[in-house]
């Protein structure tokens, strides 16, 4: 079986999941290209806790974690199945890895897990796990985190960071005079991605333009770098250019380890 690559995909806003511009029949495509699988891990900023927690449960309800949408959003569902098996071995491996791990029952998928999934997977025919961002994870952390994931891709499952590249939601809803700082910022982590500069990367936050303008709180990075952790200096990197949403919202995706065919 080939590895899958680990991903890093921008969800942006829930619009996404009705409006997919750009990024979204790329994903598509990508999507295409990913089989075969055995299952699919997504870590989303969505679901911040104590610790580390995974989706346990057989079969997880889609949740509608947002309020003021079109009532055609609140509609859609993702038919996922869960892997209580596969649930308790990463359990197992968070735990080997230093991580206070522990199954959630009854959590379900947040928009950050299921609106990229419409893209990449629409038939939902593979388990879906979702695994929480601590809540006092830094860029360390979230490195080390995907670090702890990558030994799954070598069992066939496709790691995913679900994130966005930009994150500003007040200037989102703002008019604002210089909307090129977003891109600015966009462009300096794709080069550092290009170069497999991790310690700038884990370092952004200093090095990176417009760094905390681009994201006020960091939880929206975090995925980035957690999917960059499950990743090898082996994996051919891959920017995928999903354009900017509303100004200043990037929809930029990642790929490590994706066959050269499919870029």
């Amino acid at each position: 079986m080939s590895r899958p690559p680990a991903l890093f995909v921008s969800h942006g806003s829930p619009m996404f999941a009705i409006e997919p511009g750009l990024a979204g029949p790329e994903l598509a495509r990508l999507g295409r290209t990913l089989d075969p699988i055995t299952a699919i891990v997504v870590v989303s900023p969505h679901w911040q806790t104590r610790g580390v927690r995974v989706t346990g449960a057989a079969s997880l309800d889609t949740i509608h974690d947002f309020g003021g949408f079109p009532a055609a959003l609140y509609e859609l569902r993702y038919p996922a199945h869960g892997a209580p098996q596969l649930a308790d071995a990463v359990v197992g491996l968070l735990a080997r890895h230093g991580f206070d791990a522990a199954a959630d029952l009854t959590r379900g998928l947040d928009h950050g897990a299921w609106v990229p999934l419409r893209y990449l997977r629409p038939q939902a025919d593979v388990p879906v796990l979702q695994v929480s961002l601590p809540h006092d994870l830094d860029a360390a952390g979230a490195l080390r985190l995907g670090r702890a994931l990558a030994p799954l891709r070598e069992q066939g499952v496709l790691v995913i960071g679900s994130g966005s590249l930009t994150h500003n939601l007040y200037e989102f809803r703002q008019r604002i005079d210089d909307p090129e700082y977003a891109q600015a910022f966009v462009d300096w982590i794709a080069d550092a991605v290009a170069r497999g500069d991790v310690e700038a990367l884990v370092d952004y936050r200093e090095r990176a333009p417009h760094a905390a303008r681009a994201h006020p709180t960091q939880e929206h990075f975090l995925p980035l770098l957690v999917a960059l952790g499950a990743s090898d200096a082996t994996d051919r990197r891959r920017r995928i250019e999903g354009g900017m949403t509303h100004a200043v919202l990037s929809m930029d995706a990642f790929a490590f380890g994706v066959a050269e065919e499919a870029a």
